[in-house]
C-alpha cells in the first residue's frame, strides 16, 4: 500500500500546477490502480481530473472502479457522456459497467449508452440493468468462455482462443448444449491430457454449481463460501447460461453489506462516511437519538408512577443502572447471535421456535447465575433490606429471561417480513429492554415491598 506523505503530495501538486505531463505520467506509471484512486482522494477535483486524462484508458477504467462511490460520482458528473462511454464503459467488464451506470441519473444512462461503439456490449448492459442490483443477475458479467458440448477438442481450443482475446481473466470454461443450457464445466487439465477426445461432453464435469438470476446476493455469497468457488455461472429459470459472477464481486458486496449492518446496529439510519458533510452525518444519526430520547422520557414516566416504591426504600434507585444495563446486554447478545446465524445460513427461519426455546434455556441459566451473585452481594455486603434484595434478584432473573426471548424474537420476525434483521442488534433492542426492564423491576419491587416490609 502506497503511503502519501505531505512531501509527496506537495511534489505531485507542483507537477500538476506546472502541467508537466511527462513527469505526471512517470509518477502514475509505477502505481497500482487502487493506489491511484487513493491518491485522488487526497487531491481536489480539478487536480484529479488532470491526472485522469493522462491515464491509459484501461488503467483509467480500473481506477474508476477503485474510487469510492461519492468520489466516482463527482468525477463522472464533471465529464461529458461521450467521454465516459469512450474512456470508461468501453474498457470495463459488463458487470462493472452496469455498476457505474446504475449510479447515474436515468437521463445520463441513456446518453452514455448511445455513445457506446460496441452494440453487443451496449445490449448486454441494457439486459443487465433490468435485474435488481441485489440479485445474482445484477452482479453478473457476460465475459466468459463458452463451448458447445458437441465440439471436438481441436475445435474447442480454437474457439477458446478467439473468445479469450477479449478477457482479462479466465476462471472456468462453461459447456452448453445447442439451446445454450448449461451442462458442465471443462477442466483446463483435460485440454492437455485428452487433446484428441471426440466430443467435449465426454470429458466435461457435469452438473456444476450454478445460481439463478433472481437469487439474492446473500445466498450467492453463502454458495461461494460453501463450495470454495472463484466464479459461478448464472442461469435463467430453464437453465440457460446468462453470465458469471466472480468472487471479487461477491466480496465487495459482502463488505458493503457488513458495513451497512454495522452502521444500522450502531444506530445510523443510512450509510455515511467520515468525509460526509455535517448535514449528512446529522441526518443519519439523529433519528435513533430522538427515539432514544423518547425512550428515556418513557422511563422517567414509568419511574414517576412508582414513587411509592422509592418512598418505601430509596435503595431501589441504586439498582436501576444494573437492571437496564443487564437487559440491554442480554438482548443485544441474543439478537447478534440470531442475526449472525441468519447471515451465514446456519439458522433457518423455519427453526424459529427451536431457537426461541434454546435462548430461553440460556437466559434461564445466565439469569440464575447473575441473580444468585447479586443476591449474595446484597445479602452479605449490601446493607439493604431483604425485600429489596429479593426484588433486585427476582427482577434480574425476569429481565434476563425477557431480554433473551425478545432479542431472539425480533430479528426472526424482521427476517420473516423481509426487513434487515441487523436493525434488531442496535438501539431498538436496548431502548425496548430499558423500558420493559423498568416496568418489570418496579412492578416486582413494589409488590414485594408492600407485602414483606
Amino acid at each position: 500500500m502506497k503511503e502519501y506523505t505531505p512531501e509527496y503530495l506537495h511534489h505531485i501538486r507542483s507537477i500538476i500546477a506546472s502541467h508537466d505531463d511527462e513527469s505526471a505520467r512517470r509518477e502514475l506509471a509505477d502505481l497500482h490502480p487502487a493506489d491511484i484512486a487513493e491518491l485522488y482522494q487526497e487531491l481536489d477535483l480539478e487536480e484529479a481530473e488532470y491526472l485522469y486524462k493522462l491515464l491509459d484508458d484501461d488503467v483509467a477504467a480500473d481506477v474508476l472502479m477503485e474510487l469510492d462511490e461519492d468520489d466516482r460520482r463527482k468525477l463522472l458528473s464533471s465529464m461529458p457522456a461521450e467521454e465516459i462511454a469512450k474512456q470508461f464503459i468501453d474498457h470495463l467488464d459488463t458487470d462493472d459497467a452496469v455498476d457505474i451506470i446504475q449510479e447515474l441519473d436515468e437521463e445520463d444512462r441513456d446518453e452514455i449508452l448511445s455513445h457506446i461503439d460496441d452494440v453487443e456490449q451496449a445490449g448486454d448492459i441494457i439486459d443487465l440493468l433490468k435485474y435488481d442490483e441485489d440479485t445474482a443477475g445484477g452482479l453478473m458479467g457476460t465475459e466468459m468462455i463458452v463451448v458447445n458440448e458437441n465440439w471436438s477438442m481441436p475445435e474447442c481450443i480454437k474457439q477458446m482462443r478467439m473468445q479469450a482475446e477479449d478477457l482479462d481473466e479466465i476462471y472456468y470454461v462453461y459447456v452448453v448444449d445447442n439451446d445454450n443450457k448449461l451442462h458442465g464445466i471443462l477442466p483446463l487439465k483435460k485440454l492437455i491430457t485428452d487433446p484428441s477426445v471426440s466430443k467435449i461432453k465426454h470429458v466435461m464435469e457435469v452438473d456444476p454449481v450454478s445460481v439463478k438470476a433472481d437469487t439474492p446476493i446473500d445466498d450467492v455469497a453463502l454458495d461461494f463460501e460453501k463450495y470454495d468457488l472463484v466464479a459461478m455461472p448464472v442461469v435463467d429459470s430453464i437453465g440457460r447460461l446468462l453470465g458469471r459472477i466472480t468472487v471479487d464481486d461477491v466480496m465487495d458486496q459482502v463488505r458493503e453489506s457488513s458495513e451497512r449492518d454495522y452502521q444500522l446496529a450502531s444506530g445510523l439510519s443510512s450509510d455515511v462516511e467520515t468525509d460526509d458533510t455535517l448535514f449528512t452525518q446529522t441526518k443519519a444519526r439523529l433519528p435513533w437519538l430522538l427515539i432514544g430520547m423518547v425512550g428515556g422520557i418513557g422511563n422517567s414516566l414509568i419511574l414517576r408512577n412508582f414513587e411509592t416504591g422509592f418512598a418505601m426504600d430509596p435503595a431501589l434507585a441504586l439498582f436501576i443502572p444494573l437492571i437496564g444495563g443487564t437487559g440491554g446486554n442480554v438482548g443485544t447478545q441474543s439478537s447478534a447471535i440470531v442475526v449472525q446465524g441468519l447471515a451465514n445460513g446456519s439458522l433457518d427461519i423455519k427453526n424459529s421456535l427451536k431457537q426461541l426455546v434454546k435462548e430461553l434455556g440460556v437466559g434461564l441459566i445466565n439469569g440464575c447465575i447473575i441473580s444468585l451473585l447479586v443476591f449474595a452481594y446484597n445479602y452479605f455486603f449490601g446493607g439493604i433490606s431483604m425485600a429489596t434484595t429479593l426484588s433486585v434478584s427476582l427482577s434480574l432473573m425476569a429481565v434476563v429471561l425477557f431480554a433473551s426471548v425478545f432479542g431472539t424474537f425480533v430479528p426472526l420476525t424482521l427476517e420473516r417480513f423481509k426487513i434487515d434483521p441487523a436493525l434488531a442488534t442496535g438501539p431498538f433492542i436496548s431502548i425496548t429492554n430499558d423500558i420493559i426492564g423498568m416496568v418489570i423491576y418496579m412492578g416486582i419491587s413494589t409488590l414485594l415491598l408492600m407485602n414483606l416490609s
